[in-house]
């Protein structure tokens, strides 16, 4: 019976040391900041907005799940209609989703239309000139298509001449752990859609498709690099429970739908056996219980807010919160609420009867922070001192 009881303390403190730095995380622990800031409206009228980038230090860019593309100068709040051409399918979580401006191009994501309901979470790019966006060129189309508008993922960043994107499992579960498929992975290309030589399938994934870089994501709607470390950080929508922050690896899996990194199915059952994480799946920093349902996160680099600096932006749609995780060391170490929309708190909150589901995040080079809202009726807001 002792030495039953030795071993069983033993793999008890494995099992410990195995997952001692994953951070589980309720938000109804966190404290409120101290930091004053100013919170204004820019633009209201908005109808489902997605995603934004800056193409200079006055001009937004804002995509619209319906297919709009929108122009908006922060200085003088005029308005302008971007006119484009993609292929999309607007239905439920698809449509119009990330954008991202870079080196005169304008990088996209969206569900692409194959008809009959069928669609794609699809990466494309062009030229903004005069208003429109010219010289459409498609950039990875995901494979199989599928008739279920949702889990899109669909955030994308730029790192080192690669774009990374986001692509969510679609509500297909265990596809996500099949790398011949894109599907529930992280994809890595080169800017003009080629496939960059030293990606996971030519080092130690033979069996991959090219352009996967990581695989076992469930609907990753948040993606940013940090200047800090260099890392890429993504934000994974779990089930029920199990939303987590963490680092993309190159060949690395994130475990769906083999763990569930803390949650459940909606019904209530395991996600597999119902342990969280597993040695051989990467582990994220943070996982939360109950969900937040995170969309996109942003490190601070800006001087408006020092002590701020480093620190990684998170936007909750379910809780209507912009959420500040403390970093040090790539490792996080503290959490609070920067803002929480007055439509579902009571006071403190902040926006009047108007902030809702938060869903992106952008910084302009003074340091101000942006945030847009997952509503019919959405605005766009400025966070300032």
């Amino acid at each position: 019976m002792k030495i039953f009881f030795s071993i069983l303390i033993f793999y008890s403190f494995l099992f410990i040391d195995a997952f001692a730095d994953v951070k589980f995380s309720n938000y109804r622990d966190y404290k409120i900041t101290n930091t004053n800031f100013q919170l204004e409206e820019i633009w209201k009228g908005l109808n489902y907005p997605w995603g934004m980038t800056f193409i200079d230090e006055e001009n937004l860019l804002i995509t619209e799940k319906s297919g709009g593309l929108l122009r908006i100068n922060v200085s003088t709040r005029e308005q302008f209609n971007i006119f484009h051409d993609l292929n999309i399918l607007a239905s439920s979580q698809g449509g119009l989703l990330d954008v991202l401006y870079h080196d005169n191009f304008v990088y996209f994501t969206y569900s692409h239309n194959h008809g009959e309901r069928y669609s794609s979470t699809a990466i494309a790019r062009g030229r903004l000139i005069d208003d429109t966006i010219k010289d459409t060129e498609i950039l990875l189309i995901a494979e199989p298509k599928i008739n279920q508008a949702k889990h899109f993922g669909s955030r994308i960043v730029i790192k080192d001449n690669h774009l990374f994107a986001s692509f969510g499992e679609r509500g297909k579960g265990m596809i996500a752990q099949d790398p011949t498929t894109h599907p529930g992975s992280i994809i890595r290309i080169n800017l003009d859609g080629s496939i960059p030589k030293d990606n996971p399938r030519f080092i130690n994934q033979p069996t991959w498709l090219p352009e996967i870089y990581q695989i076992g994501v469930r609907n990753p709607q948040g993606m940013t690099f940090s200047p800090f470390d260099s890392n890429i950080y993504i934000s994974n929508h779990g089930a029920k429970g199990g939303d987590f922050v963490g680092i993309v690896n190159a060949g690395g899996n994130y475990g769906w739908k083999v763990i569930g990194w803390g949650g459940e199915n909606y019904f209530g059952t395991k996600i597999g056996d119902g342990e969280p994480f597993k040695e051989e799946y990467d582990k994220p920093l943070l996982s939360w219980v109950p969900s937040i349902a995170p969309s996109n996160i942003q490190f601070y680099n800006g001087n408006m807010f020092q002590d701020w600096k480093g620190d990684l932006l998170v936007a909750s749609l379910k809780f209507h919160m912009l959420v500040k995780l403390d970093m040090e060391n790539s490792q996080i170490v503290n959490e609070e609420i920067i803002l929480r929309g007055c439509k579902m708190y009571k006071k403190p909150c902040h926006g009047d009867n108007t902030v809702g589901r938060i869903r992106d995040i952008e910084t302009d080079k003074k340091g101000r922070i942006y945030i847009i809202t997952d509503e019919p009726e959405s605005a766009l807001w400025r966070i300032s001192k």
